[in-house]
């Protein structure tokens, strides 16, 4: 079903931003009750900053919200392409990911959750099917466009498999780089979630820099979906801002990156992404260069990672820190935005 005047495609866009929100914050009360009573709170990690003790227990999981959000909205507002059905899915599937990650911290009491090759294996398979699906049936092209025309063709390895009447293409290195596209934007919002209302602020400035991207690229369903992911941010961050009643979990984490990474490879904006999530990028380098600094050297190039606890340990108090990267993840996706219009 789509609502408006298809005339006006710009118009349903706006109304997925508003429709999504709303329904995150009519259904956010409910879910918050719903998990104090059945005790699923956050664990915080050991040797985080003390400060942060006293959100141990705080309701999480409040990605689900975000995601059923998203899905209703698309479901009322979008034309479900193959292009949106796969984005969906794979956002879906990341969430469920997450959604057992986090399961498994607050049955064990503890703030790592699945083991790291859990989530990896979980990651690849998604990864992979998401790559062989968008090369095969939404026909993505496997290369990688750059601003000033400049592009790399990952399909020059490219396995084709007889599947009845159909020709199953592997392009082998391309499915290596979505794999770690969609992996690492995953990770990278994961480790951005540890500020209240700093990974759902930074992810709503980049999944609106997203639907208008898509909406360009001629995919208004993609739009829709980025829109109703901003929008789902935005009602959530009214129960996850400072102090946050809310977490959103690794279920809302890992989706988002995985949403933003398949919204850059259906729209071939796989480079330019990484300059719109750039501070997603930043908080995840921050974390490889003290863990190679520290085995490397045995010491630490901050004085904690990732990078927003550096900046708390040097005093800065935590809204200060999240409207600060808000401001930064509005400057890299505006940086990235404008170098989209350069790309060949």
């Amino acid at each position: 079903m789509m609502i408006g005047n298809p005339s006006y495609p710009t118009y349903q866009v706006f109304i997925a931003i508003g429709l999504s929100a709303a329904i995150a914050f009519a259904l956010m009360p409910l879910f918050i009750r719903l998990m104090k009573r059945e005790g699923m709170g956050q664990q915080i990690r050991a040797d985080g900053p003390r400060r942060h003790l006293t959100k141990q227990g705080t309701p999480t999981m409040g990605g689900l919200i975000i995601l059923l959000s998203m899905l209703a909205t698309c479901l009322i507002l979008a034309d479900w392409k193959p292009e949106l059905i796969l984005a969906v899915v794979a956002t879906l599937l990341t969430g469920a990911l997450g959604l057992l990650d986090d399961i498994e911290s607050v049955a064990h009491a503890r703030s790592l959750g699945l083991t790291p090759s859990q989530k990896m294996a979980g990651l690849i398979a998604i990864s992979v099917g998401f790559c062989l699906y968008a090369v095969n049936v939404c026909h993505v092209a496997p290369a990688i466009a750059f601003p000033g025309g400049f592009s790399i063709d990952l399909g020059v390895l490219t396995t084709t498999i007889p599947v009845g009447a159909f020709g199953l293409r592997i392009p082998w290195l391309y499915l290596v780089f979505v794999f770690l596209l969609m992996a690492g934007l995953s990770n990278a919002v994961n480790l951005t979630d540890g500020l209240d209302g700093l990974a759902g602020g930074c992810s709503m400035v980049v999944m609106l820099v997203m639907a208008m991207v898509a909406f360009r690229y001629g995919e208004l369903g993609l739009a829709i979906f980025a829109a109703s992911l901003a929008g789902a941010c935005v009602g959530f961050l009214w129960f996850n801002s400072y102090p946050a009643t809310i977490f959103m979990g690794d279920t809302g984490s890992l989706a988002l990156g995985a949403a933003f990474a398949a919204l850059a490879v259906l729209t071939k904006t796989e480079a330019t992404s990484l300059v719109m999530g750039g501070l997603f990028i930043i908080e995840a380098l921050s974390v490889i260069i003290q863990v190679v600094s520290f085995k490397s050297t045995g010491k630490r190039v901050f004085l904690m990672a990732p990078l927003h606890h550096h900046f708390e340990k040097l005093g800065w108090s935590e809204t200060k820190v999240v409207i600060r990267f808000w401001i930064i993840s509005a400057a890299f996706a505006a940086v990235g935005f404008a170098l989209y219009f350069q790309l060949g």
